[in-house]
């Protein structure tokens, strides 16, 4: 089946797309990427830091049921339009991964859709090849899809 949440990588390239259209108005699409407590939910993790300005920054991070950090990752925010722009760098900690500069694109299809494009970009072209090798690509369809079910459970307006 094919995922809703698209990942497109050219061979010999250190970058990828990410491309999906949401069944969800174009401003609960950017909230969602720029409200801690809503973005908490849909990714499944806790938000230590949001700071949604130019120089402003965020870290994410997932404990297991010990209160140990599992996951944890950190980014300095470049560009911000709102309910347009982010432009951010996303960081890994404790990982073999390099920072990765994302480029963010928010688009309104109708006022019940919209689009969102990440233009990723890495350091070189073994790292992006390594990420592929993850189950990337499922991780965030599933993150996307729990998106919209929030979205629709909640009966957000």
């Amino acid at each position: 089946m094919k995922l809703k949440t698209q990942v497109h990588a050219n061979e010999g390239c250190q970058d990828l797309t990410v491309t999906r259209e949401f069944n969800l108005p174009l401003e609960f699409l950017f909230k969602a990427y720029t409200d801690a407590e809503l973005l908490a939910q849909w990714m499944g993790t806790t938000v230590t830091k949001l700071d949604c300005q130019p120089h402003g920054g965020y870290r994410f991070e997932t404990r297991d049921k010990n209160g140990n950090v599992v996951f944890s990752a950190n980014g300095t925010i470049h560009k911000f339009v709102p309910n347009k722009t982010i432009v951010r760098t996303f960081e890994m900690e404790n990982s073999p991964f390099d920072v990765q500069l994302e480029f963010l694109e928010f688009e309104s299809l109708t006022p019940e859709t919209s689009k969102l494009t990440m233009h990723i970009v890495y350091r070189t072209i073994t790292m992006r090849d390594q990420m592929l090798q993850l189950p990337f690509a499922q991780g965030i369809n599933m993150a996307h899809n729990l998106l919209e079910e929030i979205f629709k459970t909640n009966n957000y307006e």
